[in-house]
């Protein structure tokens, strides 16, 4: 018997429709833009996508905040009350205080429901790469492994998600206190496109720069071919920041160099709009190793 349910937070970036279709239940974070606040759901219906990033693309400053335990032990406890388990699968515990929210609140309902289960797992992942996982795990799920065959696949399967990420406007990352002043000036002024990863620790950093936007595309991709797993049958996830052209050039360049025919290609949502900007590019996939420690 498998009667549990996959909860998430909306830093997954998939879309409502997907997300559905998997299952998956998913609590929005909260983006704050000129002054208020909005309610970060994945079908975007409180602030649509594009009207995010065309605000942050004109100069205005997005902040993202974390989901509180009553919002988590509200909708725990729904799903409790119907005799379903729970295994939530959260933003990286190093981005963010929502994973150690979803921990004490599964913590304060387990007295109160002593035969029900709830599993929290840290995912060590951002955006489509914590996506990615959910999605694994949701067909773990459909093949009709229990709650704890599924926790345990995503402990073991969460540090082969590879993310990869450039940025096309420096400036944002400036704001977000990634990068100097200085550098953003002098880095822009020379074309510099820096390459972020996800380490191992779950923590964004930066792992190489190159130059130019069409050599950064190409980067992603030649860093997945050093370390990727089986890319032409696994599942590949590439998510822009109001980009579509650049992460389709990037889809293809995966579907040349691997064969691959499982690519998603989506929008990136607001916790890396807010840090990256628009023209942000990530790369997401299955590989043996996530990159700079």
């Amino acid at each position: 018997m498998n009667d549990f349910i996959i909860m998430t937070d909306t830093c997954c970036d998939l879309s409502s429709e997907r997300a559905e279709g998997l299952g998956l239940v998913a609590l929005p974070l909260t983006v704050r833009v000129q002054g208020k606040e909005y309610a970060d759901y994945l079908d975007r219906h409180e602030m649509p996508i594009e009207q995010f990033y065309e605000l942050t693309r004109n100069g205005a400053e997005a902040q993202t905040s974390a989901i509180n335990v009553q919002t988590f032990m509200e909708t725990m406890e729904k799903i409790l009350k119907e005799g379903k388990d729970i295994l939530c699968l959260n933003f990286s515990s190093a981005l963010s205080a929502t994973c150690q929210a979803a921990v004490m609140a599964a913590q304060e309902l387990s007295s109160t429901y002593p035969d029900r289960k709830v599993y929290v797992v840290d995912s060590l992942c951002v955006s489509m790469g914590q996506g990615l996982l959910c999605h694994l795990c949701a067909k773990e799920k459909e093949k009709g492994a229990t709650i704890e065959q599924v926790r345990d696949f995503a402990e073991e399967k969460k540090g082969s998600i590879c993310h990869w990420i450039t940025v096309d406007d420096l400036n944002h990352l400036r704001r977000g206190g990634r990068l100097s002043a200085t550098g953003a000036v002098v880095g822009t002024m020379l074309g510099i496109k820096p390459i972020l990863c996800v380490d191992d620790a779950g923590r964004l950093v930066k792992n190489d720069t190159v130059r130019g936007r069409q050599a950064a595309l190409k980067a992603l991709v030649d860093n997945m071919e050093k370390v990727a797993i089986n890319p032409k049958e696994n599942p590949i996830f590439i998510g822009h920041g109001d980009c579509l052209e650049d992460a389709q050039k990037t889809a293809d360049m995966v579907k040349e160099r691997f064969g691959a025919t499982d690519v998603y290609v989506d929008f990136m949502g607001t916790v890396i709009g807010a840090h990256g900007g628009p023209g942000t590019v990530g790369l997401f996939f299955l590989g043996t190793s996530r990159g700079k420690e």
